[in-house]
């Protein structure tokens, strides 16, 4: 099969499940949100997700938090480790770190990698398809030669294969190809099935260029935020993309910055002042109440004044005046009995008052508002509705951001991140490179693999596990069955 009959066949498998991913996606409850840190302009989060749950990493995903009072906000799945789902988002969740809702956007996710695989068999004068023409005989499920050709370790110029039983022999084998590539100012990209493959590669790529005297912090670079915190005793934060541009950037973007600052200042104030307005409401509810309480109080005790003043007097009162009274019930029997229910009404009021006054107290200090918190929050709102409000803000932000990505991005030298997140990124459209490193290959899926290769423009390196060659079912496989099952338009390789 050639290369852009093989790019459409792949392309219509994953139309295929984004078809099937929108009556499959399913809502995610997280009951406890933990702030893991930032690089950067990006939050990783730690979310507590049911067992039974299941996700591809890199897929799409809207944090919605309780209730009504934050704003959705939008992210991508990185990892999983047992009930914890590691979430990388652009903006911070605020005060949203209790109960939230996670909508994943698998067809999202499909669509966006169908489109750039049939984007390439359309354009492909627009991509740099030599390397991948070596690569497609490899994935073509109808093709059976390549199977034979990697069990002997065959490498060419534009195709090298490291297969390896001992993953420390084969990950020497490439450290060893990067510093060469470093060495002669190669643009490189690696690529690993998943995050945590990719920082564990990571880490030692860094550690053996640090043992060849390069500068290891400046070559590398993690497209997302590493689910690791260290590997090989190398910290991988300071390894960052975003990490590294926010440094180099910090200067000349101090007003995307304040802006950026103003915009996530706001969406902490929002949930606090609707916490603090809550509050209030339920506290003058209760006032309200108190008023009302008080308010027959007073009209008992009047009551009670009147009844004293008529048996102060009653005596010298006229005889009809009297006879009046006592036709209408009024004497001074009659008026001790309404005294006793007036004072027994008193009473049983003043005890619901002192309940009232009991909760009030209760919620004054949660009612309570810092002299400075209501001016900065009308401050904020009157900035960014100055701007075009909130989704113009983050137009701004994600336009500046994306013109500076690119531009950084294209200086860098050695570029790591998983197959799905390249082939879904808008930003590496628009990016080449000289070669790709893909370790575990025979663990990605075909598709991505072939949607990563067509950025390259003179090598690719292809490792693995030497069991992963054996028998024809086991090549090309990956965590998640369904993208590897045949389809209408073509079988998985």
């Amino acid at each position: 099969m050639k290369l852009p009959d093989l790019l459409n066949a792949f392309a219509a498998r994953l139309a295929d499940h984004k078809d099937a991913a929108e009556v499959s996606d399913a809502l995610i409850e997280s009951r406890s949100t933990q702030d893991l840190g930032t690089a950067g302009a990006l939050h990783l989060y730690a979310m507590e997700v049911p067992a039974e749950t299941t996700f591809l990493e890199d897929v799409p995903v809207t944090i919605v938090p309780r209730g009504d009072v934050d704003l959705p906000t939008a992210g991508f799945m990185l990892h999983r480790r047992g009930n914890t789902a590691l979430v990388q988002t652009l903006y911070t969740l605020g005060q949203s770190t209790g109960d939230n809702t996670l909508v994943p956007d698998t067809t999202e996710f499909f669509r966006l990698a169908s489109e750039r695989l049939a984007d390439m068999a359309a354009h492909p004068e627009s991509y740099a398809l030599g390397p991948a023409e070596r690569l497609a005989p490899w994935l073509d499920p109808e093709h059976n030669e390549a199977n034979a050709s990697a069990r002997t370790g065959a490498s060419a110029a534009v195709l090298t294969t490291v297969w390896h039983d001992d993953q420390a022999a084969r990950w020497t084998k490439l450290g060893t190809l990067a510093v060469n590539l470093m060495r002669h100012n190669k643009r490189v990209l690696l690529v690993a099935p998943t995050h945590d493959a990719v920082d564990r590669l990571l880490g030692f790529l860094a550690k053996t260029l640090r043992n060849a005297a390069l500068p290891f912090a400046s070559l590398l670079s993690r497209y997302e935020i590493a689910v690791l915190q260290q590997a090989e005793g190398i910290s991988l934060g300071q390894l960052g993309f975003e990490v590294q541009m926010h440094k180099f950037f910090a200067k000349s973007r101090s007003h995307k910055d304040t802006l950026r600052q103003k915009y996530e200042r706001f969406r902490e104030l929002i949930p606090v002042l609707a916490y603090k307005g809550q509050k209030q409401r339920d506290m003058d509810e209760v006032k309200l109440l108190e008023w009302r309480l008080m308010a027959q109080v007073s009209e008992f005790q009047r009551k009670i004044k009147e009844i004293d003043h008529l048996l102060a007097k009653y005596e010298n009162l006229p005889i009809w005046k009297r006879l009046g009274m006592q036709t209408m019930g009024k004497n001074v029997e009659t008026l001790d009995e309404y005294r006793k229910l007036y004072t027994g009404n008193i009473a049983a009021l003043m005890k619901e008052v002192e309940i009232a006054q009991a909760r009030i107290r209760e919620l004054s200090p949660e009612a309570a508002m810092p002299k400075e918190m209501r001016p900065e929050y009308e401050a904020l709102k009157d900035d960014i509705s100055k701007l075009g409000g909130t989704q113009k803000v983050r137009e701004l932000l994600a336009a500046s951001e994306a013109t500076n990505r690119q531009a950084f991005m294209q200086n860098k030298r050695l570029v790591v991140s998983t197959p799905g997140r390249i082939v879904t990124d808008p930003l590496f459209k628009r990016i080449r490179f000289d070669v790709l490193i893909a370790d575990n290959a025979p663990q990605i899926p075909a598709p991505f693999l072939l949607g990563a290769a067509g950025l390259i423009r003179e090598q690719i390196i292809i490792a693995g596990d030497t069991e992963d060659l054996e028998g024809p079912h086991r090549l090309w496989r990956q965590q998640h069955p369904e993208l590897s099952e045949p389809s209408h338009t073509a079988s998985a390789p």
